[in-house]
């Protein structure tokens, strides 16, 4: 089978290897879709540095061709989304339902190898199955969107509260839309303006003005976030998605004085988290296939990856 790996930083390379097997506890997936961020960019650019050759991509989608000999409730044929962060299940932050910082979380193409290949083996209760119904390019954004969706969760936004929305990159146009599918009213701060127009294109409003109720923060740049704080109201919440090594421009007065709550959100929970998600494009309340701008193949994977930080939206490889 045809497999895309890293040879060394922004060099990739379409190799054969073998098909993996499918242990007793697994699902044999043939891949249909692959989507990518800038976690993925991180790991082709080399800032974040794995051991080449190294198979890539982690935001997958597919149909189960195999079930391993322990696995009940998968089936042949079924389309799934795959959820390429496995806890452990066992440490005390699994055990208290907080996955997302498990201690031993197996982090597909990141710590894992990755999904870019034909064929990926997966263990069966991070595979997600899907209704027939569920448009691929839908079910490719399974991943990123449960990260959109997990972050509000989080915040405790309701419909109607008014939120800023800073940095309109993929996951921040997949806020977006999960805002305007919850009712909640969405403004976003972004200076690319073909990054604007596909945000109002999915409900949201480019504006000025101040007194959100919450800010998500989810470009990672720690000047937009003191530009987003001002416009904060006293007592609002602040979500930052986001992720930098730079030191914020922040201090205890910002918090205490207009007495803000600030929280981090890294992924989501497994499993309510990823089967909320499943749910929602099952009953069709939300389509983040609109967020999809640029389609490759699988041989035009390196152009894929180069164009992440470029497109006005998100960029995925189709097999």
């Amino acid at each position: 089978m045809r497999a895309v790996v890293l040879t060394e930083p922004e060099r990739l390379r379409v190799v054969d290897v073998p098909e993996p097997d499918c242990g007793p506890r697994e699902v044999l997936v043939r891949m249909r879709g692959l989507g990518l961020c800038g976690s993925d960019v991180a790991v082709y650019t080399g800032s974040r540095p794995v051991t080449a050759p190294w198979l890539m991509g982690h935001e997958g989608a597919g149909e189960i061709v195999a079930v391993g000999a322990e696995v009940e409730n998968r089936q042949v044929g079924q389309p799934v989304a795959i959820e390429p962060n496995y806890c452990c299940g066992r440490c005390a932050q699994c055990r208290a339902g907080f996955t997302s910082a498990c201690p031993n979380r197996v982090i597909v193409g990141m710590n894992h190898p990755g999904l870019l290949a034909e064929y990926v083996a997966v263990p069966a209760e991070f595979a997600w199955p899907a209704a027939e119904t569920v448009a691929l390019e839908d079910l490719v954004c399974t991943e990123a969107l449960t990260v959109a969706r997990s972050a509000i969760r989080r915040s405790g936004v309701a419909p109607g509260d008014r939120c800023l929305v800073v940095g309109a990159g993929s996951q921040g146009l997949l806020l977006c839309l999960a805002l305007h599918e919850l009712g909640a009213h969405a403004v976003v701060q972004e200076p690319h303006e073909g990054r604007v127009e596909l945000a109002r294109s999915l409900g949201a409003e480019a504006g000025d003005g101040d007194g959100y109720d919450f800010l998500f923060e989810t470009s990672g740049v720690p000047q937009a976030l003191r530009t987003g704080l001002d416009r904060v109201a006293p007592g609002g919440t602040v979500l930052l998605v986001g992720i930098s090594e730079r030191p914020l421009e922040l201090s205890s007065a910002d918090l205490v004085y207009r007495q803000l709550t600030l929280r981090g959100s890294l992924i989501y929970d497994h499993p309510n988290d990823f089967a909320d998600t499943i749910d929602a494009l099952g009953r069709g309340t939300i389509s983040p296939g609109k967020v999809l701008q640029a389609r490759f193949d699988l041989t035009e994977a390196a152009e894929a990856f180069a164009s992440v930080r470029t497109v006005a939206g998100k960029s995925w490889i189709s097999f």
